[in-house]
């Protein structure tokens, strides 16, 4: 694997966290953060709190992504913060 292609990498194959397939793709903020909060309550292997893990796994996509992420996307993602930090009583 490329060196410019580490931040895929890192999204489909993190330590920390098993995502679903897909989930950055998704067009249901609830269902992005619904699944985000599942894998990080999930996981074994995360060092952070469940919210953390999830918000840094869904910040680091979207920072990753930069100008390349469609902007309709960009607001689905933004929601799934709002949505997964309710999730969490946030």
């Amino acid at each position: 694997m490329s060196d410019r292609r580490w931040s895929q990498k890192v999204t489909q194959s993190s330590n920390a966290l098993d995502l679903d397939s897909g989930v950055f793709t998704w067009s249901d903020p609830k269902r992005i953060a619904a699944s985000l909060k599942h894998s990080a309550e999930a996981s074994t292997r995360r060092k952070a709190s469940p919210l953390q893990s999830a918000m840094s796994m869904l910040n680091f996509y979207i920072n990753r992504a930069g100008g390349k992420l469609p902007k309709r996307q960009e607001r689905i993602l933004t929601r799934a913060k709002a949505e997964l930090r309710r999730l969490f009583g946030k």
